[in-house]
């Protein structure tokens, strides 16, 4: 299993520049297709812990069907909005990548190469010194030459 995941609509648009980013970073990562492939609802509530957003943060307001159901005049519960998410994946931004205990909403598809970023500069903080000793060094003096 991949370190990073994508959950994407493969007809989409920005799924497909993310998608072609992670391809030529040569990162190793799984793609799931929610249309295809469901989330579950256990998943769908990691993924919102992981990306630090409420559900309803989640929700493609823009979407025609999103104002077919009349959703913005509903208040619904955190359950009600999964439960939707699951019937209708359409609803769900995306794409979203998930790496460790994070997550993001890869929109505009740019986001993806900080999220990348972000693991390295962390990996290479955290790296041990290259020397485990003081600096050795010939301290006779360079001359030209």
């Amino acid at each position: 299993m991949a370190d990073i995941t994508i959950y994407q609509k493969p007809t989409c648009t920005t799924c497909k520049e993310v998608y072609q980013i992670l391809k030529e970073a040569n990162v190793d990562f799984d793609a799931v297709d929610y249309f295809t492939d469901p989330i579950p609802k256990a998943k769908l509530k990691e993924l919102i812990q992981k990306l630090g957003v409420p559900v309803a943060a989640l929700i493609r307001t823009k979407d025609q069907l999103f104002g077919d159901l009349r959703l913005g005049e509903k208040q619904l519960t955190e359950g009600q909005w999964l439960d939707l998410l699951a019937i209708y994946p359409d609803l769900l931004q995306r794409p979203i990548v998930e790496k460790g205990d994070r997550a993001i909403v890869a929109r505009p598809a740019r986001k993806i190469r900080e999220f990348l970023a972000s693991f390295a500069s962390a990996a290479v903080s955290t790296e041990a010194p290259l020397s485990d000793g003081p600096e050795t060094r010939d301290p006779r003096p360079v001359t030209g030459g």
